[in-house]
């Protein structure tokens, strides 16, 4: 393996008494991709809150970029999430957003008119957040995110309300990310999806991860 990029030794988590991770071990190297699988409450998504630095272990270490993580700017300028979808800025239409991220993030990976086009967003450039449909919404979530610069994507079932023709853009978009030497983190229920974007896939189960081909 290349260089790591994220490490979780002997990570554990208990939920409401109920323990959801159990010594789980993860390593990631530069340029990888990695998809987290399983059923609903296997703990994919406390897992992704774990390395984002939401959510902190009972025990284990984690260390994402050669320290733990933490939520704090200087963590987050490196690091970009996709999970639950964000409270959207009254009176912003979808291109100001976009702009607003460019705006805040300098080396944005592309412009604006760029991501409206990528993210099949143009024709509703104009429109408030909430007008969208639910996959329309997600991608432009993910516009959001793979805009800004980044070294590490941690991502909660980016496939969620996409259709099967952006999932397969959306696998291309990863791929070519991690090609430029990011660092991929997906927590997904799209077999397909982990498929197309060439990725080494983490089973959960019963608390315990096992990396799969």
């Amino acid at each position: 393996m290349s260089e790591a990029i994220i490490v979780a030794r002997g990570v554990e988590v208990t939920l409401g008494g109920n323990p959801v991770l159990q010594g789980v071990d993860v390593e990631v190297g530069h340029g990888e991709i990695v998809a987290v699988t399983g059923p609903n409450g296997v703990g994919k998504s406390t897992l992704l809150r774990c390395l984002a630095g939401l959510r902190t272990a009972d025990a284990g270490e984690i260390a994402v970029l050669g320290g733990p993580p933490r939520d704090e700017p200087a963590f987050w300028r490196d690091v970009a999430l996709v999970a639950d979808e964000p409270a959207w800025y009254p009176g912003l239409t979808v291109r100001e957003h976009l702009e607003l991220m460019a705006a805040v993030h300098t080396g944005s990976r592309m412009d604006v008119g760029e991501a409206l086009e990528s993210f099949g967003l143009a024709s509703r450039a104009d429109a408030a957040p909430p007008a969208l449909s639910t996959g329309q919404r997600q991608r432009l979530m993910l516009a959001m995110t793979l805009l800004r610069p980044s070294r590490v994507l941690l991502l909660d079932e980016p496939e969620r309300g996409l259709d099967a023709e952006f999932r397969r853009l959306l696998a291309s978009i990863l791929t070519d990310y991690a090609a430029q030497g990011g660092t991929v983190v997906m927590a997904t229920h799209d077999p397909g999806l982990a498929e197309a974007a060439r990725s080494r896939r983490v089973a959960l189960a019963d608390g315990r991860a096992e990396s799969t081909v």
